[in-house]
């Protein structure tokens, strides 16, 4: 009791989150509800007003103009089509291209047929004899055939009667609404005779379109039939989908025409100005505020705002319609100016006359109840009929669809998962939205293991990696969690050393310190520290004698299990690689696989195993880390959420932030842009390519694929194979990829890794990436055929795209010269001359990394990036370049002003990191050492195949070590239960181990042999490198030396816009075209970027649901 004080390290709580972020799901929920609201409101009006200009009633169109605005009713029903069919047959080309069966296609045809022509007979024909109010609301009398199904569906399945009476509730008021719609118009006008066809194919109209949902309410039933159907069009969704469109666009032009005479047609050629203004005007308006609100509504749902976002708004956009409609008649009874009623005063307005162009619309709509006898003659009556089967449609719907308010969805559910259809339905936007949306699906769990691959870390660097592994508190298992649950591995290479001269093998001191690590986040993870409450000095645990070395078991207080693998370097292969395939093979062929087989010589069912089998794979995940990661909760169940709603994602990866010293800033800011700009451009335009083994998650389904984990495990035997296998993490990803898995990536997943301190360790760093990345491009790019085939994330323009990046990074050294000799027209030297100069520097340090050891290429390296660093401030000056020639209208100006602006508003749109911009300043400085001089090297040294980085490892001694330096295995083992593993596992140990992992015995000669294959290797590649840059900046120069003859003149603008007389720039074509291409490159990210913002939306998800779960475990 008398040593109750902690020491806790400040880690955030993610159980409460901050106010800000509280404020900004608010507002972003305020803000989408809001626009869902609108566009559906301008929407329906716009709609509704071309439904008025199209009937006799209007006075603002010409009768012989009609058939203009029954076209622009055409264009809306198929406006969702056409968005459908580009959309269809971009994916078709560029992704999946399966084909439907004969009965599938049948199907869709007839299906799509119909309601088609459903659409067209009630908006066309039917809708433009009705008043406003019925136009208004008999749309939502679509929703009688999905209340039907919803009732026998649930009568069959034995369902509770409270359930059942509101969806028959919903029957009787459609029902009840059709009735009194029929018996107003018999009972209460006098146009019978010609109100009756418009009735009659009002009404055969909204069942035809009911049609229009059979695949969401097709699930509430056990149909063979349509189970298969649905199975089929979801395999082959883009042809179903183009197939679809093309039968609705020809069957509403074939009605659409049909309808008008064709002497009507001929009218369209003289129609007035203002007249097809007006029309096209709102159908362009319908269809843009209809696509946008469809997008917002997607927004909404996968931000958790269903009710507030979507129901609420879709609901009341009818109401809100039909009150701006009647704005005028209202206006004219409240301030009335004359005795005659609304219907009298009504007058020829044309559209060209009339100077308040929108309330001569409303009031033409308005209009439309002067049709009605009822509102003419004032008949209370009849007026209370009108308004009650508008009541009873409006009902009808909500009641039809009040599971929606109920439904529980994931966070970022995937927009088919969402809605049974791909598009909207022109004229019935909120209809189409709601009677789409999916009924409830289970949910399953998946099986995280987090699996830390760990050295000789630190006492610090070890702190992090368990506090940020410790998430037994939001995920406890003892309450059986819903979503995910979690289990911890982490594999310690090299934990042991010989003692006793060599007589025996104790855990060195690095274990020693993970030990007391993980008894004191232990201790000050308890939630109740209270003193009166008995402290376990140590977790429980469990100590186990393996083939490998060791392993320490640990329940944590929450009931997940912690195990520590200590491997033993004499036992078993070490380094990372060999520690990953360790984990690998004993999670998911160990601990997964064999668990089934065993149920198989229980006698199971083999069918009914391998389903499971495939389904548990499928459902487990394995985040791969390092041993220095710091990461928080919401990181790893944002990447969860990824790989749970996206069945063909293999592995996400999240955004990467280095710490450490100020040599860390020019890291900062690269790995900024790295992540906002090239990461967000693979995700969107194709795959990433790498998913750092740092901070990933990985399916257990694609790693188990094959190609993938059986070839994961092939030692490098060859001098290419030594350079492309070396990065596992890129190597692992590009084995997925040409699997066909897709690798994405979440801004929104923040992980924070120690970055290299000093010059000597970033420069070995990245020598180990440079041409490892570079080998596995090209290895990617050489089968791109067969991998654009097996993955439809992988297009041909993503690969052209890859070429032209994987072009410029080559050509990166020689554009670097150019830009430095292009800084020496302060000095009015020539520019050959500027050139060659530029060159010279570059050219020696090449030669002398033949020569020198890779410490004193380091050292050179530093010296010359100093200089380059103030030879990069001279840039600055350029400034006053554009001052002398009084313009920054040349190419060099707007790019240097374009990119200056792109990466601020890259900047500011990442609000939380924007102070990273500061950081900017030293990466722009540091240009040449980083594209110059740090390629040269890596180039030069990659036959060195070491990892460059932790040889020595860190400093172990600590204050906390000394204490237990001693004592901390041998008191463990007397204070916890010893033990052995089962016969099965350590049989399962010995073969993993001879079969792929026994320590590596090198052969001298054949160690020599890779020596010079690799030297050989290198030769070769740096070769074909630097003369590709030599040509490049060869041809520039005898561009320069032949002059104008050639050069493109470019004339010489001034910033008001004015052009200069007799003066002009000159550009060689090929700088201006790699200048273009490289411009084009950095915008094309920008634009990705901008389409990646959507992981907010995520994120806004991950606060207001992840919040209330842990409030419900509390």
């Amino acid at each position: 009791a008398w040593d109750a004080c902690r020491e806790v390290p400040d880690i955030q709580d993610e159980s409460n989150p901050k106010k800000r972020l509280r404020f900004m799901k608010w507002f972003s929920c305020t803000i989408v509800g809001v626009l869902v609201f609108v566009l559906a409101l301008f929407s329906k009006s716009s709609f509704l007003i071309l439904v008025t200009l199209g009937s006799n009633s209007t006075l603002s169109i010409p009768a012989e103009h009609k058939p203009s605005a029954l076209l622009g009713i055409g264009c809306v029903l198929v406006g969702p089509s056409v968005l459908l069919l580009l959309k269809s047959v971009w994916k078709f080309i560029f992704k999946s291209a399966a084909k439907p069966s004969k009965k599938t296609v049948l199907w869709v045809l007839t299906v799509e047929s119909v309601v088609a022509c459903g659409e067209v007979l009630l908006t066309v024909l039917a809708m433009p004899h009705f008043d406003i109010v019925t136009n208004v609301m008999i749309l939502n009398s679509v929703s009688i055939l999905s209340a039907v199904l919803q009732v026998a569906a649930e009568c069959c399945a034995n369902v509770q009667k409270r359930v059942i009476v509101v969806k028959l509730s919903s029957i009787i008021f459609s029902l009840l609404g059709y009735i009194l719609f029929i018996v107003s118009y018999l009972i209460n006008e006098d146009k019978l005779l010609k109100l009756i066809k418009p009735i009659g194919l009002a009404i055969f109209g909204t069942i035809c379109v009911s049609l229009n949902w059979w695949e969401n309410y097709s699930t509430l039933f056990k149909n063979h039939f349509l189970e298969k159907i649905s199975k089929d069009i979801a395999r082959t969704r883009n042809v179903a989908c183009i197939l679809s469109s093309v039968v609705k666009i020809l069957i509403t032009a074939l009605v659409v025409g049909v309808s008008v005479p064709p002497a009507e047609w001929l009218s369209l050629k003289s129609i007035p100005t203002t007249v097809s203004t007006t029309v096209f005007g709102l159908v362009a308006v319908q269809i843009a505020s209809s696509a946008m609100c469809r997008w917002f509504v997607v927004v909404a749902c996968k931000m958790h705002a269903l009710r507030c976002c979507f129901v609420v708004p879709m609901y009341i956009a009818s109401v809100a319609v039909l009150i701006v409609f009647l704005i005028p008649l209202v206006t004219f009874y409240v301030h009335p100016t004359s005795s005659i009623s609304f219907c009298e005063s009504r007058t020829v307005q044309p559209l060209h006359s009339s100077p308040q162009w929108l309330m001569s619309l409303l009031t033409e709509v308005t209009g439309t109840l002067c049709t009605r006898l009822i509102v003419v003659e004032r008949n209370i009556k009849g007026l209370a009929m009108l308004g009650s089967y508008a009541l009873c449609w409006w009902l009808g719907l909500i009641l039809g669809t009040v599971y929606i308010w109920f439904l529980k969805i994931q966070r970022i559910e995937r927009t088919q998962d969402l809605f049974s259809k791909q598009m909207y339905e022109g004229a019935f936007l909120e209809q189409s939205m709601l009677l789409s949306t999916c009924f409830k699906k289970s949910d399953e769990p998946v099986t995280v293991y987090l699996c830390a691959t760990m050295w000789h870390e630190t006492y610090a660097e070890m702190m992090k990696i368990i506090i940020s592994m410790f998430l037994d508190k939001y995920r406890p298992k003892i309450n059986k969690p819903k979503d995910a649950t979690f289990e911890f591995h982490i594999y310690f290479d090299d934990a042991f050393k010989d003692v006793n001269k060599g007589k025996a093998r104790h855990a060195n001191e690095y274990a020693e310190i993970l030990v007391e690590v993980i008894r004191e986040v232990y201790i000050f993870s308890e939630d109740d520290p209270c003193i009166f409450k008995k402290k376990p000095c140590l977790p429980q645990q469990k100590i186990i004698s393996t083939p490998y070395g060791g392993r320490l078991e640990y329940t944590l207080p929450k009931g997940n299990t912690m195990m520590v693998h200590l491997k033993d370097k004499q036992l078993i292969r070490h380094k990372k690689r060999w520690s990953q395939i360790m984990y690998l093979y004993y999670i998911l062929g160990w601990k997964l696989n064999r668990k089934y087989f065993k149920k198989f010589e229980e006698g199971s069912d083999k069918k009914t195993l391998r389903e499971e089998l495939k389904k548990e794979k499928e459902n487990t995940y394995i985040l791969a880390l390092d041993g220095d990661t710091d990461f928080q909760p919401s990181a790893v169940l944002l990447l969860i959420d990824r790989l749970k709603l996206y069945p063909e994602v293999g592995a996400a990866c999240g955004r990467i932030h280095p710490t450490g010293t100020p040599m860390v800033w020019y890291q900062k800011f690269e790995y900024a842009v790295g992540h906002w700009l090239q990461k967000t451009a693979e995700h969107v335009f194709g795959c990433v390519l790498c998913s750092p083994g740092c901070f990933s998650l990985f399916r257990g389904a694609a790693l188990m694929d094959d190609n993938v984990m059986k070839r994961y495990t092939t030692r490098a035997t060859e001098a290419s194979q030594y350079v492309q296998y070396d990065q596992e993490d890129r190597w692992l990803c590009t084995l997925l990829l040409q699997q066909g898995w897709r690798v994405e990536y979440n801004a929104a997943s923040d992980a924070y890794t120690n970055a290299p301190q000093d010059f000597k360790e970033f420069y070995n760093q990245r020598r180990r990436w440079g041409p490892s990345t570079m080998a596995n491009t090209i290895d990617l790019l050489g089968s791109g055929r067969l991998t654009s085939k097996r993955n439809k994330s992988i297009s041909k323009p993503y690969i052209l795209y890859q070429v032209i990046s994987m072009g410029a990074s080559i050509l990166g050294p020689a554009t670097i010269c150019l830009m430095i000799a292009s800084f020496t027209f302060i000095m009015n030297m020539d520019p050959n001359l500027a050139l060659l100069l530029a060159t010279v520097p570059p050219t020696i340090y090449l030669i002398l990394c033949f020569k020198l050891k890779s410490d004193t290429q380091i050292q050179i390296a530093a010296v010359m990036s100093i200089l380059y660093a103030f030879l990069m401030t001279g840039t600055i000056l350029s400034i006053i370049d554009m001052v002398k020639q009084q313009t920054f209208m040349t190419p060099a100006g707007l790019f240097l002003i374009s990119m200056t602006l792109m990466y601020l508003i890259t900047a500011a749109l990442h609000p939380q990191e924007f102070s990273l911009i500061v950081y900017g300043l030293l990466y722009f400085l540091c240009i040449p050492s980083g594209y110059l001089m740090l390629v040269i090297y890596s180039i030069v040294n990659m036959n060195n195949v070491t990892w460059g980085t932790r040889e020595t490892g860190g400093k172990a001694k600590t204050a906390a070590v000394h204490a237990i330096k001693k004592q901390v295995m041998q008191a463990t083992c007397c204070r916890c239960p010893c033990g052995s593993s089962t016969e099965d596992e350590v049989e399962f140990w010995k073969e993993l181990q001879k079969q792929y992992l026994e320590p590596l015995n090198e052969n001298p000669e054949q160690q020599e042999k890779i020596a010079k294959d690799l030297k050989d290797l290198r030769n070769k590649v740096t070769f074909g490198f630097f003369i590709c840059n030599a040509i490049w900046l060869v041809a520039t120069m005898f561009l320069q030396a032949i002059g104008n003859s050639i050069s493109l003149s470019i004339p010489k603008i001034y910033p008001n816009g004015t052009l200069a007389e007799g003066e002009s720039f000159s550009v060689d074509p090929i700088s201006l075209m790699f200048l273009l291409s490289f411009a084009l490159l950095l915008f094309m990210q920008f634009f990705a970027m901008l389409y990646h913002i959507y992981t907010l939306i995520h994120f806004v998800a991950y606060v207001g649901t992840e919040s209330k779960a842990i409030q419900k475990q509390s």
